[in-house]
């Protein structure tokens, strides 16, 4: 997504017709040539051919996910001054050809033709409704529904055009994964990554829901959320924030629960970014480095389906409506004209039954990304925002009258959307009135224009209405958002210093027997300018409350913890001062920080989307440190708090994993606690803590390491490169966080799985019940139902001209063409290996997959004992190991230590005990198997199941 006033944009992409004009335009996927090949001389042509030739036949020599060529070239072959030489292509591309741990990284195959959707019994009675429908639509309404209006045109950030005469209307499209952004009067979830350090699933369920509900009422038809790529494979990657951790299984368990949550409120939700966008860093050609081509991430088949793509499935076993592509390539392929990914491994394999839209601006073709699975292109402009100049739009309506692209393929993503929404029942008037958003993106007044990107709109009418959408009472959503805050805090260190009591204790004062001394110290405890001073929450000011970007809300309001703390403590018994700064006057006034008997530190880090650069931080961070001088003003603190007799607390925001060891052991630091990124209720959610009023039961989402060496190259941003498409090979494969620091023996700072609480749990009486038995493989693949069918007859053209009645305005996307010259005919490049038909896939069947996969083949249960003093509650984690599992065949594969699988998060009381049960499916027990591209279970040995309070802190063990 990108940033709320648009800049320029250097790009290209494609036409979805041959129709020789001189303006930029693009090369299809897999296309054996392209226009711009025709104005280039035959030498250079055929030589091009024979390259692209070349390493098709050799793509197809390997495993599953490696990749035929041309599907990646989607972008930018056409442009003179950034074509590829061919060499360049040729050294490029056979570079990604690499062997690591006999895995092969290659280039994406083809996959054609692109699954049709009604196949899936749970959304059929949906697309029965559909195909009716549809069956009435021209084809201008066909474009209108699959192209978006254009950046700025519409009050959402993504709006689509309507069937009027079908009574099918404009959708709205807006983020993000946290809340309304660019609403008013609407709540401020905390950030993914502190719903995923509660492991919570019903905390999960409960944001979403909430989250769904402000969306309806704001009028908005689809969310952009929840963002499960990135997983985190780089601690210092922009957007890790926005997910939920850095696990599979917890990424698709949250996603799912959320998902669960927004649509049950009659809102399409949308699991994004499919996949491979793990940095910020060249993800865009236009952004910060200016490269003529956006990364490729380097994916193999195994680790494609075990961690990026698992939590993508659990999304589509939950009915998530729609999918968003990313900007990056994947296998030199860009995403979102991949037809591997999205027809081959989204629609075919897991069954996935509504639509896939791009990212904004990630579209880099016309036809090709049609063919390849692309149901939908956002916001709609072409290869600069707001310029009007859409890949589909009048473009793919020339597409259908020439035949370039088939009708059946138009037919199909206009059913797939239109199934979606009578899937979500947003055909229901009480619901959902068809009047669009009652707010405007692009102003906070309470009038301006519908279509703020075009000069020609100048209607003045009133765009925000002002609704608030928080709940009030008992339904109030800040309940929600603040029982998250205070879930997703992690307590790393305690030294007996946690809880404070509201008069200071434990803490006593050698100053004064009647009042405890405590200084508050750093920017991060304060209002600063205040929560929205910057566009997208785009730099790091005042207390921090969320990352920024596409994935930011506007805040409502922000309690800051030194506002909670100061209303918190007894006025009688604490002497309370505050210095909301990283630069207190300690050398001038060292009273300050001599005078106390307890000082607590507040500091951040802070990271967003690309678009934006604070601070010379281009989105991505540049280190794993803190910020703003943070690790100096700790240790500043704790070497002089109370003449260096006083104790400190160190409380931490941030995006990721940051390096402690500069003040974690300091012998002063009596507690550390980590906030993350918890949204308006930060101080009180906070306090809570702090105060005793909450037992803190947070969990990391991934590890912090001793030093930024420890996450191996795989944790490395890629900075700079040298390379016109910058490759990210994921040489490690499934080896990224625990499971790279299990492998290699790395102890951590604080491991995944990580966090303390008030009180201490025991857990004992591990049941392992065989359910099902083991199986090397699922059934048969099932028989679906059959897919609409629908006309192919191709309009006449004349019926498609622009109507004469109707006021064209200046950058907004329309379908209609001006002239029925511009239809060009003659026979189209298609795609190498378009004509080549695909074998379903034998791990496919339903929605999520095989439906064999999602049933439980192992149940676990333990009890857990809360033997402290304190009521509380324990997250506990099942972790599973096939290292002493094997196959009849005696096939050597290489697995993780162990692989978290489920969790479950418990309230005791003082002295409780529960018994806490846990279900493993086949996919669960399960590998990918590329050679047999299914999923695999061990049936030889015994598949370990561990049951713990961590990743490194496990309590007991059994096998299945």
């Amino acid at each position: 997504m990108a940033q709320r006033h648009a800049s320029n944009v250097l790009g290209v992409g494609g036409d979805a017709v041959l129709d020789g004009k001189d303006n930029p335009t693009t090369t299809d996927a897999h296309s054996s040539k392209d226009k711009s090949l025709s104005h280039r001389s035959p030498k250079l042509l055929y030589l091009t051919i024979f390259i692209v030739t070349f390493l098709c036949l050799g793509s197809r020599l390997g495993s599953f996910w490696k990749d035929d060529e041309a599907e990646s070239r989607g972008k930018n072959s056409v442009i003179q001054a950034r074509v590829l030489k061919t060499r360049d292509v040729s050294e490029q591309w056979t570079e990604v050809f690499e062997k690591t741990e006999n895995v092969t990284y290659g280039l994406s195959p083809p996959w054609y033709p692109s699954p049709k959707g009604g196949s899936i019994s749970s959304w059929s009675k949906s697309y029965e409704k559909a195909q009716i429908l549809v069956e009435q639509m021209s084809l201008i309404e066909k474009v209108n529904i699959t192209t978006g209006t254009g950046w700025m045109m519409g009050l959402a950030v993504g709006n689509t055009g309507p069937a009027n005469h079908v009574g099918f209307p404009s959708l709205a499209l807006q983020d993000g994964p946290s809340g309304i952004r660019y609403s008013q009067n609407s709540t401020a979830f905390p950030a993914g990554i502190t719903v995923g350090a509660t492991w919570n699933k019903e905390l999960m369920y409960l944001r979403g829901k909430a989250h769904g509900k402000e969306a309806r009422l704001k009028g908005i038809n689809v969310i952009l959320g929840p963002c499960v790529g990135p997983i985190g494979r780089t601690p210092a990657g922009g957007r890790g924030w926005e997910g939920f951790g850095t696990d599979p299984a917890l990424q698709g368990i949250a996603a799912a629960q959320t998902i669960k949550g927004i649509q049950e409120e009659g809102v399409m939700a949308t699991v994004k970014h499919l996949v491979g966008n793990e940095q910020e860093h060249y993800r865009q050609t236009h952004e910060t480095r200016n490269n003529p081509y956006a990364y490729s991430s380097n994916i193999d088949d195994r680790t494609l389906h075990e961690l990026y793509g698992w939590p993508f499935q659990n999304s589509v076993k939950a009915g998530v409506a729609s999918v968003m592509c990313s900007y990056n390539m994947v296998n030199v392929s860009y995403a979102c004209e991949n037809s591997k990914l999205m027809n081959g491994y989204l629609k075919d394999e897991l069954g996935f039954s509504g639509f896939v839209q791009s990212d904004w601006l990630a579209q880099r073709s016309g036809v090709a990304s049609a063919l390849a699975g692309l149901d939908m292109s956002m916001p709609g402009d072409g290869l600069d925002w707001a310029d009007g100049k859409s890949l589909w739009g009048p473009e793919l309506t020339k597409s259908i009258l020439n035949g370039s692209l088939p009708i059946e393929r138009l037919n199909d993503m206009v059913t797939r959307v239109v199934a979606a929404w009578y899937q979500l029942g947003q055909d229901d008037l009480s619901k959902f009135d068809r009047k669009g958003p009652n707010f405007s993106s692009w102003t906070f007044n309470r009038t301006g224009h519908i279509n703020e990107g075009s000069p020609d709109d100048n209607n003045i009418v009133v765009v925000n209405q002002f609704v608030d959408v928080q709940g009030t009472g008992n339904e109030s959503h800040s309940i929600i958002a603040h029982q998250v805050a205070v879930e997703g805090t992690i307590l790393l260190k305690n030294t007996g210093i946690l809880p404070l009591s509201q008069d200071g204790l434990p803490i006593t004062s050698s100053y004064n027997e009647n009042q405890v001394r405590i200084g508050i110290f750093g920017e991060d405890a304060g209002e600063g300018e205040g929560p929205n001073f910057c566009v997208d929450r785009g730099c790091n000011q005042g207390t921090l409350g969320t990352g920024w970007g596409s994935g930011s809300v506007e805040f409502p309001y922000l309690i800051s913890p030194a506002a909670a703390l100061k209303e918190a403590f007894n006025k009688d018994k604490v002497n309370l001062t505050i210095y909301a700064t990283n630069n207190p006057p300690f050398n001038t006034t060292p009273a300050i920080l001599n005078n106390q008997d307890l000082c607590i530190v507040f500091t951040s880090v802070d990271s967003g989307e690309g678009f934006i650069t604070y601070d010379n931080i281009e989105g991505d961070r540049n280190d794993l440190f803190l910020q703003k001088g943070g690790d100096q003003l700790i240790r500043t603190v704790a070497d002089g708090c109370g003449g260096g007799e006083g104790s400190t607390i160190v409380i931490i925001h941030s995006v990721g994993p940051v390096i402690l060891e500069s003040f974690d052991n300091h012998p002063n630091v009596k507690a550390i606690i980590w906030a993350n990124l918890p949204g308006q209720e930060s101080g009180n959610a906070l306090t809570d803590i702090i105060m005793g009023k909450s037992n803190p039961s947070g969990k990391l989402p991934y590890t912090i390491a001793k030093s930024p060496d420890d996450y191996g190259a795989a944790g490395k941003i890629l900075f700079n490169s040298t390379k016109e498409i910058p490759m990210l090979t994921f040489k490690e494969g499934l080896y990224i966080d625990y499971r790279h620091f299990d492998k290699y023996d790395i102890q951590p700072a604080y491991p995944f799985g990580y966090g303390l609480s008030y009180t201490n749990f025991e857990y004992s009486n591990l049941v392992i019940t065989r359910v099902l038995e083991k199986t090397e493989f699922p059934g048969p693949r099932p028989r679906e139902l059959d897919p609409p069918i629908y006309s192919s007859t191709i309009p006449d053209a004349n019926e498609v001209l622009f109507p004469d009645n109707i006021l064209k305005l200046t950058k907004f996307v329309y379908p209609y063409i001006s002239n029925t010259t511009e239809v060009r005919y003659g026979p189209y490049p298609y795609p190498s290996g378009y004509y080549d038909k695909q074998n379903p896939s034998p791990a496919g069947g339903d929605e999520g997959g095989h439906p064999d996969l999602w049933k439980t083949h192992a149940t676990v249960a333990v009890d857990i004992t809360n033997t402290g003093n304190f009521a509380g509650k324990e997250a506990a984690q099942v972790y599973v190991s096939f290292t002493d599992a094997s196959f009849s065949d005696s096939r050597n594969v290489d697995f993780p230590v162990k692989v978290l699988r489920q969790f479950e998060k418990v309230h005791l009381e003082i002295g409780e005990t529960q018994t806490v049960q846990f279900n493993l499916t086949r996919r669960d027990l399960s590998y990918w198997d590329v050679e047999r591209q299914n999923w695999a279970m061990p049936t030889v040995g015994s598949i370990n199941i561990h049951v713990g309070a961590s990743s490194r802190d496990i309590r007991l063990s059994g096998c299945y």
